[in-house]
């Protein structure tokens, strides 16, 4: 059964970081294109960032780049998120999402294109 788990989570003050893990079960990571998403109270689901299976091109929303990271480790079925210079902003429960694709070195932030999700991990910036 595909799995995607969420971890990494939590309470940060302004300019801090954090590293979200999203780990993968019953499939392998390296066939997938994945996507972090994230949801603010009240807000709709917007996408971060992405990253195509291949060479691993990555994309990121306006809103984070230059401070946010993604990166896989087909090792471990693993793929993260680094947040650096966290805003109070970035408040929101982050999803993990990916979708089987044969398609190589391009990925979209469209939720819709996704089909497997995980759970999601609060992450919350304030003083």
């Amino acid at each position: 059964q595909l799995q995607l788990v969420e971890s990494g989570g939590g309470l940060v003050q302004p300019g801090g970081s954090l590293r979200l893990s999203c780990a993968a079960s019953g499939f392998t990571l390296d066939s997938y294109r994945i996507g972090w998403f994230r949801q603010a109270t009240g807000k709709e689901r917007e996408g971060v960032s992405c990253i195509s299976r291949g060479v691993g091109r990555t994309n990121y929303a306006d809103s984070v780049k230059g401070r946010f990271t993604i990166s896989r480790d087909n090792a471990k079925n693993t793929v993260y998120l680094q947040m650096n210079g966290l805003k109070p902003e970035d408040t929101a429960v982050y999803y993990c999402a990916a979708v089987l694709t044969p398609i190589q070195n391009t990925c979209l932030m469209m939720s819709s294109f996704y089909t497997s999700w995980g759970q999601g991990t609060q992450v919350t910036v304030s003083s």
